[in-house]
């Protein structure tokens, strides 16, 4: 049996071959920081955060698309797949997505992680490229595809050609960075602690990168930094605008320099078909608006931007015969086998 599994920094999606996509959970975990027993992953323990007493975290085991964790990560891969497969499944092969610009111990971490419930081996395939197998773009042909995946953890920015990466970038501050954004702008402006879900929930509700032509707003609770009561306040669009928006320029920033780095072949074939935008931060409001002024470009957003590169990474699995040398003749967009 062949298993994708698109490791996350915010969510864990998995794909198993010929089911599809069975599995969309938050990447989270809670242990008792004395024992390590593990209390709940996924969804039940997102749902934890900022809740938990004394001796016992909830945490995001994934940051910045790297392994922080990795005892936590492999723990969590391993639960979720029991739970997901009653029947141990017998030596599945496994490919996972990585961020362009990670190292070579950063990629064994990763191996490890996702091998833990006994894959026979492991395939890693760059985001941008299983962003692109996801969205229906053929990557393996001379033509150029510029795709641009923002997710919570990076944005992994690239051009591609007969399988591989003419040019690329990765940026470690992408949706997490604008929740902790969001959270020290209140703090500051309104003496209001708030958590990173309510951060987050602010910045799905309002958030943008652009004004928008009617101002929105959204009420965050918290505590109170000076009295410690409970207290809320209202926040607008705009105010979260000026929160968030250097990080969004930053993201908008690395495209342009992918772009000043790709071959002149490879840009006719972007400037004819723009640039696709795919990832849970894709669908944020003035995004692809910011990408395109900054750009000169036209800019998509993928329909279902969240789950292309997971959808990707499934369509991927039809090139392990490529990489295992099964077949000889054929470009493979996979890296090498662990």
């Amino acid at each position: 049996m062949n298993i994708a599994i698109d490791l996350g920094s915010d969510r864990t999606r998995v794909f198993i071959e010929n089911k599809g996509k069975v599995l969309d959970e938050a990447s989270v975990i809670t242990y008792d920081i004395d024992t390590n027993e593990i209390y709940a992953v996924g969804d039940e323990a997102y749902a934890m955060i900022g809740k938990t007493p004394l001796g016992i975290r909830a945490a995001h085991p994934m940051d910045s698309g790297v392994i922080a964790q990795s005892d936590l990560v492999e723990e969590m891969v391993d639960i979720m797949m029991r739970e997901l497969c009653p029947v141990k499944i017998s030596n599945p092969r496994v490919i996972t997505a990585i961020p362009c610009a990670l190292t070579e111990v950063e990629k064994r971490a990763v191996v490890n992680a996702v091998s833990s419930f006994g894959a026979r081996k492991v395939y890693l395939i760059e985001t941008p490229k299983a962003a692109a197998l996801g969205c229906g773009a053929d990557i393996t042909s001379p033509h150029g595809v510029f795709i641009a995946d923002i997710g919570s953890g990076t944005a992994d920015i690239g051009v591609l050609s007969l399988g591989g990466l003419s040019a690329s970038k990765s940026v470690k501050h992408a949706g997490s960075a604008m929740d902790e954004a969001i959270v020290k702008y209140v703090r500051k402006e309104y003496n209001l602690v708030i958590g990173t879900n309510m951060a987050e929930s602010c910045k799905k509700a309002i958030g943008c990168v652009v004004s928008l032509p009617k101002q929105e707003t959204f009420r965050v609770k918290g505590r109170d930094a000076i009295s410690g009561l409970p207290r809320y306040v209202d926040v607008t669009s705009e105010e979260i605008k000026g929160a968030i928006e250097e990080i969004a320029k930053e993201i908008v920033t690395a495209i342009r320099d992918v772009l000043e780095q790709t071959p002149p072949e490879l840009l006719s074939d972007v400037s004819t078909d723009g640039i696709i935008l795919t990832g849970g931060l894709a669908k944020l409001k003035g995004m692809a608006q910011l990408v395109g002024l900054t750009t000169k470009l036209k800019v998509r957003v993928h329909k279902y931007a969240p789950d292309c590169v997971i959808m990707g990474c499934g369509k991927a699995i039809k090139y392990i015969p490529y990489a295992d040398k099964e077949m000889v003749s054929g470009i493979s967009p996979l890296l090498t086998a662990y």
